[in-house]
This record gives structure tokens, C-alpha cells and sequence, in this order.
């Protein structure tokens, strides 16, 4: 189970790295197809490896898992079923910067819980620097993914 989860944990951070690059992309009005691919990919193995992890019943985790699932879904079906056409774009940005911050989210989460320092700031995440954490990435996220939305609108079809 300790190298699945870091095989997990990998997967996920070059989901979070590349998610970064494509979201700078959208802003700068680019489709960055190679790193999209990589982002898309990796977020969705991403979502499939955290469901192999034990557990029992309906989990945060598991939901925020079959939320990324759905989100992603959509996110693929704008993207290579449609191919950003008309208003598959916009669906697209959204959905992608969505599955970005649910695995940011998630990293936030994670860091909480097993890095010493986080976790000795708020042991139960319920207190404020956890709190603060998570709406200031949360309303980044927010504004970054409109402005991409916008700017993404009217970019170039290559």
C-alpha cells in the first residue's frame, strides 16, 4: 500500500503541475494540446487510483473522487468530442480548472493531515488557518478560471 500511494501521490502532483501550465495557457489564450493531454490524463488516473484505496461507505474522498470523475468527463467530451467548438470552450475551461482545484483542494487537504507543521496549525481542519487556506485558493481559482473562461472565448482555434 506505501508504494501505491506514492505512486499516487506522484500521479497527482504532475496532475497539479501540468493542470498549472494549462490553466497559465488558457489565460495566455493557448491550447497547450501536449501539456492538456498530460493534465487530463493524469487527473483521471488521478481520480481512477484514489478509488483503490480502502475504505468504507461514502467517503469525502470518494466524493469529491466521483465529483472529479463527472467533472472530468465533461471536461473530455468538450475538449475531443466537440473540440472546443462554440460553447464546448467555455464548458471545457470551467470544467478543467474545476478538476484542477478538486485535486488542489485535496492537496490542501492532504497537507493538513501529514505534514507536521500543517497539522500542528489546525489538527482538526476546522480552525483558520486551514479555513483561510482553503478560501484563498478557493476565490484564486474562481477568479483565475473566469478570466480564462473570457480569454480562452476568443482565442485562436490552433
Amino acid at each position: 500500500m506505501k508504494t501505491f500511494t506514492q505512486v499516487h501521490v506522484a500521479i497527482s502532483l504532475v496532475a497539479i503541475a501540468s493542470g498549472l501550465i494549462v490553466m497559465f495557457g488558457l489565460l495566455a489564450r493557448k491550447r497547450l494540446d501536449r501539456w492538456t493531454a498530460l493534465f487530463l490524463s493524469t487527473t483521471v488516473l488521478t481520480s481512477v487510483t484514489g478509488f483503490f484505496f480502502p475504505f468504507h461507505g461514502l467517503t469525502p474522498a470518494i466524493t469529491v473522487g466521483i465529483i472529479s470523475m463527472l467533472v472530468l468527463a465533461l471536461a473530455l467530451f468538450a475538449r475531443y468530442a466537440r473540440h472546443l467548438i462554440s460553447p464546448w470552450r467555455g464548458i471545457y475551461v470551467i470544467t478543467a480548472m474545476l478538476a484542477l482545484y478538486l485535486n488542489v483542494f485535496v492537496l490542501i487537504v492532504q497537507s493538513f493531515q501529514k505534514v507536521p507543521f500543517l497539522r500542528a496549525l489546525a489538527p482538526t481542519q476546522t480552525e483558520p488557518p486551514f479555513l483561510v487556506a482553503q478560501v484563498v485558493v478557493l476565490v484564486l481559482f474562481v477568479v483565475l478560471s473566469i478570466a480564462a473562461a473570457i480569454r480562452f472565448r476568443v482565442a485562436t482555434a490552433a
